[in-house]
């Protein structure tokens, strides 16, 4: 169970980073659980856990990490699209 809740959790922060950036429109579901969950990851080691906490991972830093993914990986798409 409780992967299925970091998975959901994930997909969340994954939705939330791509609705700031603008670039929630053009990603699916597995792309925002990626993006959660790879952001989480990196908010995380790069700030810490601070904040509220939710399946484990801290949620400021890990929306902060999923928007950091998000504006990469869309500028490097959006580069090799050109």
């Amino acid at each position: 169970m409780g992967l299925i809740w970091s998975l959901i959790v994930g997909a969340i922060i994954g939705a939330i980073a791509g609705a700031i950036t603008n670039r929630g429109a053009a990603m699916g579901w597995i792309a925002n659980i990626a993006a959660g969950l790879i952001g989480a990851w990196i908010g995380q080691g790069l700030l810490g856990t601070w904040g509220p906490s939710l399946a484990g991972m801290a949620i400021i830093p890990s929306i902060i990490g999923a928007i950091v993914v998000v504006a990469v990986v869309s500028f490097f798409l959006s580069r090799s699209t050109r």
